[in-house]
């Protein structure tokens, strides 16, 4: 967990590598679909451009389609999902149907300041998808992909307008969430810092106390 920008995708891949668990991203999934023009990314686009959720019965059914696969059986880490109260009480059925139950959250804490820059100075190649930053990675000539010698851009949802929106959604229907998964004892709380390998540092470590006692 954790609000837009504080890495929390990248922490759920070294987990999936540290576990050797497939990384569920409902972030990934609607954006292949958006780049494949399928009518699911249609409808997800609508609401991501805007810094809106997709409606939970979309995004439900997405995690309960991928969780029936076969990688999943050993266990899996959830990146971007559940984001909403309804979410994780469907999440919760639906694991108790095959007698499975959410193990541990990890939440990584970022200031809001913080990941307004960090978003709005994203930006990534139009052709090959590479990602830059105009602060920490800029592009060697401005607007040009390094690699293919693409276009690069900045997506709509890194807009500082819809940033903000996305913080305003995420503290209204994300954020109960870290009370709701405190109460039960299952949260730990993860600082991201500056450097990304510091935060990795701290979740590795948070991880491997939790899944070692």
């Amino acid at each position: 967990m954790g609000a837009p920008g504080t890495g929390k995708g990248t922490q759920a891949e070294n987990i999936s590598k540290w576990f050797d668990i497939p990384h569920i991203s409902t972030g990934d999934i609607f954006r292949s679909n958006i780049k494949a023009g399928t009518e699911l990314g249609k409808t997800a686009d609508k609401y991501i451009a805007a810094g809106r959720l997709v409606p939970d019965d979309i995004t439900i059914g997405l995690i309960a389609a991928r969780l029936k696969e076969a990688d999943c059986a050993g266990g899996f880490i959830l990146d971007g999902f559940p984001r909403s109260i309804p979410q994780a009480e469907a999440l919760d059925a639906y694991l108790a149907l095959d007698g499975r139950k959410v193990e541990a959250v990890f939440n990584i804490y970022v200031p809001d300041e913080t990941i307004l820059q960090r978003l709005s100075g994203r930006r990534l190649c139009g052709d090959c998808g590479k990602p830059y930053h105009t602060v920490y990675n800029p592009p060697s000539s401005e607007g040009i992909c390094d690699d293919c010698g693409g276009v690069v851009i900045q997506r709509d949802d890194d807009k500082e307008e819809t940033i903000r929106e996305r913080l305003t959604v995420y503290y209204d229907q994300t954020a109960p969430l870290i009370k709701r998964y405190g109460e039960r004892g299952l949260l730990t709380r993860i600082t991201g810092r500056e450097l990304v390998e510091d935060t990795t540092a701290e979740t590795r470590k948070a991880v491997f106390n939790v899944f070692s006692e």
